[in-house]
């Protein structure tokens, strides 16, 4: 399990409780956990000298995150006379030694101590605590909304906002760029009015790339963010300096009234890659440089087409074109602006707007087996993916029973039972756009899961295998979960059969049924009966009658580990006779499973029968 979208992060013990706790998940994550010198002792362990305040001083700026296994009273006084700024503190983690609470204590929100206290708890099966108001009210912090998109945040006054949304009051938000699935995921109850006027608002959000010069005098508090949107096309004489360039830039959006933060990067000609100030410039804002062949740029119908650069570089307009195809043929906003200055050489500026926001993440999937569907059951990896995605895609039953790990703010999305190829491209379009989305499936996603469609939708697409990242994170299968309910039927050779037709033809399905009736082999049927699959179990009982006893012993399992589970042990002959559904898991044994004081027993090895 990958905790990099957390940045850097630490932990911190002093007694063998602590350690014994935090130690075993620092190696795990490569995670530094610093410790007394007098016991440090293995390859992870970071030892200190001297005082820990002294410690934690000097690695404070170090992490972007500190996991304590101290007790909380401890830690507020250690770290006091560190705290500055909760925009810049880092997130602040408390464990106590026996791992049954993780607290956020400090950097909840804009540090991201709520998400990382989250989802650290499953680690060690413990109980988050989180004390934030906007946790209680079931909302996103609006200090942190824009994060998963790579908003920047603007001016404002972000407290007053907050406090007004605790309060539960009226809160107007003006979005005129960016992503509003945020807006589609809200509970109910929430205090957000997405309609100006239509109420008297306490306080307002504006969501746009205009820069607003909020009056100290407001009745009201306001904030904004600024999606990045606007794609910079720049050209330039060569060798033109890094002063012009960020002048022509400033003066360009200043004209326009477009905010720096809503920038999502520059955009030129190809051969224009290799300039200085170009580089220099993106460099220190942390912004894509992209380029784009003449062939690519000439075919973009511009206002200001030049016959002069067209045949000076291939391609009648750079700064204009390029912005266009950057914004993926967006609204030019700005046309070319000329800059010159003598000595500093000359720069051309266009800007064009993007629908969709640039957010700087390269997208992480995460494909999670839930296995049979309590909690319990599935693993802390899987739950930790879950907590901390962005998106949680999966079909609507698994969601409701995995429901206690879902935060505030994450995007959830329940697509119907057949609509398994709809979940994968959903998943793989937001993952492209750079969020984190688990798509979850309930046994293991790598049988009959969600996780073969998922890879299967990336490689039509010409995915090059790391962007979005990938991760498959096992889940306890539903053979597996049914033969545990009943004995131990698997011990020998075993096979799983879907009897869905769906995806696979039903003459190949027979054949695969005849081959494991005819193998021997204790067999797992899947998707046994729905409303329109009716014969497909009970050709499926045939091919097994002809090869084998109709006494032998068979297990129906419906929802193993969920509330409404049910088992019934029953014979290969008569086991039409109870209900089946597509619920349901069937076992049928190989020719030496018993059946021994209600618990089915498969021997470990074929055993010759006495005369």
């Amino acid at each position: 399990m990958t905790l990099s979208t957390f940045g850097s992060l630490a932990a911190i013990a002093t007694t063998p409780d602590a350690i014994a706790t935090l130690r075993p998940f620092c190696q795990t994550n490569n995670i530094p956990l610093y410790l007394p010198a007098a016991v440090a002792s293995h390859t992870i362990d970071q030892p200190y000298e001297g005082a820990l305040r002294d410690c934690i001083s000097n690695i404070w700026p170090q992490y972007e995150g500190l996991i304590f296994g101290l007790a909380a009273g401890a830690v507020v006084r250690l770290i006091a006379s560190l705290l500055k700024d909760k925009a810049t503190d880092p997130a602040v983690v408390v464990i106590d030694p026996q791992g049954k609470f993780v607290v956020s204590l400090c950097g909840g929100h804009q540090g991201g101590g709520d998400r990382l206290a989250r989802t650290l708890a499953p680690y060690w099966q413990a109980e988050a605590v989180i004390t934030g108001a906007t946790e209680a009210l079931d909302l996103p912090a609006i200090d942190t909304l824009g994060q998963p998109w790579g908003w920047h945040k603007g001016a404002g006054d972000w407290t007053g906002v907050s406090a007004a949304i605790a309060r539960r009051q009226t809160v107007e938000v003006i979005q005129e760029v960016g992503s509003t699935l945020w807006q589609e995921h809200l509970p109910p109850d929430h205090p957000f009015a997405f309609e100006p006027g239509t109420s008297t608002p306490q306080a307002r959000v504006w969501i746009s790339v205009t820069p607003r010069q909020f009056s100290a005098n407001s009745t009201i508090p306001k904030v904004q963010w600024h999606p990045r949107v606007l794609w910079v096309g720049v050209g330039c004489e060569r060798g033109t300096a890094l002063a012009l360039v960020e002048q022509a830039i400033r003066e360009t959006l200043t004209q326009a009234q477009l905010a720096p933060e809503a920038i999502a990067g520059l955009a030129t000609l190809d051969l224009k890659a290799d300039e200085v100030a170009f580089q220099q410039f993106c460099k220190a804002r942390n912004l894509p440089l992209c380029t784009f062949s003449s062939e690519t740029l000439n075919d973009v119908a511009v206002p200001n087409p030049s016959e002069v650069v067209a045949q000076a570089v291939g391609t009648a307009s750079v700064a204009e074109a390029a912005a266009i195809v950057a914004s993926e043929h967006g609204r030019l906003l700005v046309q070319k602006q000329s800059f010159k200055e003598l000595g500093q050489g000359g720069v051309t500026v266009a800007i064009a707007l993007a629908e969709q926001e640039y957010t700087g993440r390269s997208g992480h999937l995460a494909l999670v087996g839930m296995g049979p569907g309590a909690l319990n059951q599935m693993t802390p990896a899987a739950q930790m993916a879950v907590v901390q995605a962005d998106v949680i895609i999966g079909y609507g039953l698994y969601l409701e029973l995995i429901q206690p790990l879902q935060r505030p703010g994450q995007i959830i999305e329940a697509l119907p039972i057949t609509q398994e190829r709809e979940r994968a491209e959903r998943a793989v379009e937001l993952a492209m756009q750079g969020l984190s989305v688990a798509v979850v499936s309930s046994g293991d996603c790598g049988i009959y899961g969600m996780a073969g469609l998922v890879l299967e939708t990336l490689q039509t697409q010409g995915w090059d295998g790391k962007t979005p990242n990938i991760e498959v994170l096992p889940g306890i299968t539903a053979l597996q979960a049914a033969a545990s309910r009943v004995g131990t039927p698997l011990m020998h050779d075993f096979c799983a059969i879907s009897l869905s037709d769906l995806l696979t033809p039903w003459s190949v399905i027979e054949q695969r049924l005849k081959a494991a009736a005819q193998g021997d082999f204790v067999t797992a049927l899947y998707n046994p009966r729905s409303h329109q699959r009716q014969i497909q179990i009970v050709t499926a009982q045939s091919i097994f009658l002809a090869h084998r006893n109709p006494a032998t012993p068979v297990a129906l399992v419906r929802s193993a580990y969920r509330a409404d589970e049910s088992m019934i042990l029953t014979t290969l002959g008569e086991m039409l006779t109870h209900p089946i559904d597509m619920l349901t898991t069937v076992l049928i044994g190989n020719s030496n499973t018993r059946n021994y004081a209600n618990w089915l027993i498969t021997p470990r090895g074929y055993q010759v029968q006495a005369k």
